[in-house]
């Protein structure tokens, strides 16, 4: 399976035509699957999801002019056979993996099957991540809550680090999640954004630190492109490889 990992989507030409080059046809002959799964624990998260889905969200993917557009929500899977939603994963040229609560969506890849499934896609399938969606295609990522999340099916592994942001927000928690492992290392997004000023260069060290693998942390006009084993980044802005 191939992978481009983002921070918000396809968000310049560079992106995109990386898109291109690893589905190996156009985008319009490409038949897409989007996992809006992330969404969901935040307030007003059915409303993301429509956003995301009809094109009118910031993270430009669904509305690229695929062939065809589906929607695989994973909180459901575990209730339907798998006869009736694996085949069209494995027909999907690509699953478009939106962004959200990382620990929130890495659960539900592994409670849907979706994780076990992955690894035996055919190696042309491609994986689109965004934000959380990015994050939860490595082995290990870290977040910040302001409560740690409960109610997942594993124990959560908090690291009793606590980040004050710049804007003067209330303290938060780093968070250690275990994705599903398609790549060795991982991945911190929207570096440097003003809406999310915990994402700092100088927290993103810290975080890294911590993270048992090399870490890109990545701006939203940056991504990582995998084919064949070999990473490249894409970027027309700015990124950091941490090494640990």
């Amino acid at each position: 399976m191939r992978l481009l990992l983002t921070s918000i989507g396809i968000e310049n030409a560079s992106i995109h035509d990386a898109l291109v080059e690893l589905l190996g046809k156009p985008i319009a002959e490409s038949n897409a699957l989007f996992i809006p799964t992330a969404l969901y624990p935040f307030p007003g998260g059915p409303g993301m999801a429509w956003r995301a889905i009809s094109g009118k969200a910031p993270s430009p993917m669904c509305e690229l002019g695929w062939k065809s557009l589906g929607i695989l929500e994973l909180s459901v899977l575990p209730s339907i056979e798998e006869a009736a939603w694996v085949p069209t994963v494995r027909d999907a040229d690509a699953l478009l993996v939106g962004g959200g609560d990382p620990l929130f969506l890495a659960n539900w890849m592994r409670r849907s099957g979706l994780t076990d499934l992955l690894p035996t896609l055919r190696s042309e399938a491609v994986y689109v991540g965004v934000s959380a969606g990015s994050m939860a295609a490595t082995s290990t990522f870290v977040e910040t809550y302001r409560e740690p999340p409960r109610g997942n099916a594993e124990p959560l592994k908090s690291e009793d680090v606590v980040f004050a942001t710049p804007q003067g927000d209330v303290d938060r928690t780093l968070v250690t999640g275990q994705g599903a492992g398609l790549v060795d290392f991982a991945v911190i997004p929207h570096l440097e954004h003003p809406h999310h000023p915990d994402a700092s260069l100088a927290n993103a060290e810290k975080w890294a630190a911590r993270i048992p693998a090399p870490t890109y942390a990545i701006d939203d006009q940056t991504a990582i492109k995998v084919a064949d084993g070999t990473v490249e980044v894409i970027s027309e802005g700015r990124w950091k490889l941490f090494t640990p």
